[in-house]
C-alpha cells in the first residue's frame, strides 16, 4: 500500500516515543534525504525523512547513507536552529500526509526557544519546513513561489498548511455520516484524505469484499475505524503482500517493539530502493556496453565486406601475368577486351581491359590492384581477429551483467570494462558514479582484489566459481593450484570454475558430472540442454600476452555433455 495518511498516523504515533530526546545530528546525503539523529534513555535514534516523488515516507532507520563532504545549506539550517534542542511533541494533522514535530530549548542566554519542523509527504510536491514560534518559515527544503503554487513557502513568510477538498474521515463519527459523502461516480480514496487506492483495495481483499454496496461499505468503514484507533494505542502491524511481497498492508497485532512499524517500513524501502538503484546501475552500464556491441558488429559486417572485395585477387594477379608473358605476340593497341590461353590449364580466358589504355598499361595496372588487394587481405585479416576477440569479451561482459545479483556485483565489472580502452571513452562520464565498498574475501590477502568466488560443496569436495572476468583470471591464474582441475562450458560464454583436489583422490565421474551441471549452469548456456563442458589440470590452462580479462587458452583438455537443468 502506499504510505498514505492511516500509515503516516500509525508510524507518527511509535515516534511519540522520541519525546523528550535530544538532538544531536543532522544530516543531508541527497536532494531528498534528510537524516535526524536523536539521543534519549541511553540509545542513539536516526530518523530518516525522504521527499522522493516515488518513496516518500519517514521512519527511524538503521541504514545510514554516505553524506557529502560539503553539508547544503538547508542542512547547515537546521543545524544551526536544532541542534542541542529536545522533542516536545510529534503530531499528525488529521489525516494528511504531514507530520510536525515540535522542538523545544535554551538559547545562548538561558531563554526558552521553540522551534517547528513541518514534513509533509505529498508526493511530487514534498517539503520539509523550519517555522519559529510566531509560525514564519525560517527555511525550507524546497521554495515554492505563489505563481505556480497555492500558497508561498519561502523564508520570513507565514506559513500556511496544504490545502484539500477531500473530506475529512475523522469527522465521521457515524456510518450514516461517512455513507452520506460517498458518491457512485467518485472512489472512496477521492472523497476522504489519507486514505489511498491501494489502501482501499487491500482493505477489500482483507475483508473478502469484491463490490462496495451499502453492507460492504459498512463492514469497511468499521474496520478503518477500529484500525485508525488502534494507531494510537500502537497495536497495529504490517504484512508483505503474497505477490512476491512487493507491497504491504496494515492489520491488527502485536508489535514486539516499541519501533516495530518504523523498522518495518525501514527494511521495505531499503530493499526496494536498493532493488531499484541496483536496476537503473546495471541497465545504465547494459545500454552504453550494448550500443558499443552493436558499434563492433557493424564494424565487422564492413571488415567481411573488404575481406568479399579481396576474393578476386588472384584473378588480377593472372591477368597481369598472362598480358605480361603474351606481350610479345599482342598487338600494340587500345583494346576492351583480349583472348589468351591460361598455362595454367591450358584453357583459352577473356581479359575485360580499360581501352584508355594499352595492354601493357592494363598488365601493370592489374598487378597494382593486386597488391593493393593483398595488403589489404593482411590488414583487415588482422583487423577481423581483433574485432572478433573484442567482440567476444564484450559479449562476455554483457553475460556478466545480466546474471548480476546486486549493486556490489556490477560495481565489480564497471571498474573492471573502465580499466579497459574499448570501454574508456564510454565510461569517463559515468566515473562519478559512487563505487560500492568492495568486500574482500579472507581467502586472500591481496588487498587490490575483491575475491569472494561462488563455494559449492560436491561430495567433499569444494568446487569454486568465478562471478565475472577478473574474478575469473584471479581465480585460475593465481588462487588455483596447478593440480586443481578447471571447468568451463566449451566454445560458450561463462564462469570459470575450480575444483580443489588438496589432498584428495581424483574425483570420480559422478562428481566430474556434478561440478560440470554447476559450471553450465553458470553460462550462457544454462537452459540449453546436453552442454560440452571442458576441464583440465589448471597446470594446462594459460593467458595470452594482452589477452583481456577471462580469456584464456587450455590443452590436455577432456569434453562431459551435461543437462544443466
Amino acid at each position: 500500500m502506499a504510505f498514505d495518511g492511516i500509515v503516516t498516523k500509525a508510524i507518527a504515533s511509535e515516534l511519540q516515543n522520541l519525546t523528550g530526546a535530544r538532538m544531536d545530528k543532522i544530516f543531508q546525503p541527497n536532494k531528498n534525504t534528510i537524516l535526524l539523529g536523536f539521543y534519549i534513555n541511553g540509545s542513539n535514534y536516526l530518523l530518516n525523512i525522504c521527499t522522493d516523488s516515488s518513496n516518500y515516507r519517514i521512519h527511524l532507520t538503521t541504514h545510514p547513507k554516505q553524506n557529502p563532504k560539503v553539508a547544503p545549506n538547508f542542512c547547515m539550517v537546521l543545524r544551526k536552529h536544532l541542534l542541542g534542542l529536545h522533542i516536545k511533541n510529534i503530531i499528525t494533522n488529521q489525516l494528511e500526509r504531514l507530520v510536525i514535530i515540535d522542538f523545544e530549548g535554551f538559547d545562548d542566554v538561558d531563554d526558552i526557544i521553540s522551534k517547528r519542523l513541518i514534513i509533509e509527504l505529498m508526493g511530487k510536491h514534498c517539503n520539509v519546513v523550519l517555522v519559529d514560534e510566531q509560525n514564519i518559515i525560517v527555511d525550507s527544503l524546497r521554495h515554492i513561489n505563489r505563481e505556480n503554487s497555492t500558497r508561498t513557502i519561502v523564508p520570513h513568510v507565514k506559513y500556511t498548511y496544504p490545502l484539500t477538498t477531500k473530506y475529512n474521515f475523522l469527522e465521521c463519527s457515524t456510518f450514516e455520516d461517512f455513507y452520506q459523502k460517498l458518491s457512485s461516480n467518485t472512489p472512496i480514496y477521492d472523497v476522504f484524505n489519507g486514505i489511498s487506492k491501494s489502501f482501499v483495495e487491500t482493505s477489500m481483499q482483507y475483508l473478502g469484499i469484491d463490490v462496495l454496496d451499502k453492507s460492504t461499505s459498512e463492514t469497511l468503514y468499521y474496520y478503518w475505524q477500529e484500525l485508525i484507533q488502534q494507531t494510537d494505542s500502537n497495536t497495529l502491524d504490517f504484512q508483505l503482500t503474497n505477490t512476491k511481497k512487493k507491497d504491504y498492508f496494515l492489520v491488527k497485532g502485536h508489535p514486539s517493539s516499541p519501533f516495530h512499524l518504523n523498522f518495518f517500513i525501514d527494511d521495505f524501502y531499503y530493499q526496494k530502493e536498493s532493488s531499484e538503484e541496483f536496476k537503473i546501475y546495471r541497465d545504465s552500464i547494459l545500454k552504453m556496453i550494448l550500443e558499443l556491441l552493436k558499434k563492433y558488429k557493424k564494424r565487422l559486417f564492413h571488415i567481411d565486406e573488404k575481406l568479399s572485395s579481396c576474393e578476386d585477387m588472384e584473378k588480377y594477379r593472372l591477368y597481369g601475368e598472362l598480358i605480361t608473358a603474351n606481350l610479345y605476340q599482342i598487338e600494340n593497341k587500345n583494346v576492351s577486351e583480349i583472348t589468351l590461353e591460361n598455362y595454367y590449364n591450358k584453357q583459352k580466358i577473356t581479359i575485360p581491359l580499360d581501352d584508355k589504355y594499352s595492354p601493357s598499361v592494363n598488365a601493370k595496372r592489374f598487378f597494382k590492384k593486386y597488391q593493393k588487394l593483398k595488403n589489404t587481405l593482411e590488414i583487415v585479416s588482422l583487423q577481423k581477429e581483433e574485432t572478433l576477440q573484442e567482440l567476444n569479451y564484450i559479449e562476455s561482459v554483457v553475460y556478466e551483467l545480466e546474471n548480476c545479483s546486486n549493486l556490489e556485483e556490477v560495481s565489480e565489472i564497471f571498474e573492471e570494462i573502465s580499466e579497459n580502452v574499448i570501454f574508456k571513452e564510454h565510461t569517463h562520464y559515468s566515473k562519478k558514479k559512487e563505487k560500492t565498498k568492495l568486500k574482500k574475501s579472507s581467502l586472500t590477502k591481496n588487498k587490490n582484489v575483491s575475491f569472494n568466488p561462488l563455494k559449492y560443496t560436491i561430495d567433499g569436495y569444494t568446487l569454486l566459481v568465478g562471478r565475472n572476468n577478473k574474478e575469473n583470471d584471479y581465480l585460475t591464474l593465481k588462487y588455483a593450484k596447478k593440480t586443481d582441475l578447471w571447468f568451463h562450458t566449451k566454445d560458450i560464454h561463462g564462469s570459470h570454475a575450480i575444483l580443489q583436489i588438496s589432498s584428495n583422490p581424483f574425483p570420480n565421474d559422478t562428481i566430474l558430472l556434478e561440478c560440470a551441471k554447476v559450471v553450465a549452469n553458470h553460462s550462457k548456456a544454462k537452459n540449453s540442454s546436453n552442454v560440452p563442458v571442458d576441464f583440465c589440470e589448471v597446470k594446462f590452462v594459460k593467458k595470452p600476452n594482452s589477452a583481456k580479462p577471462g580469456m584464456v587458452i587450455y590443452n590436455h583438455y577432456k569434453t562431459l555433455y551435461v543437462d544443466p537443468k
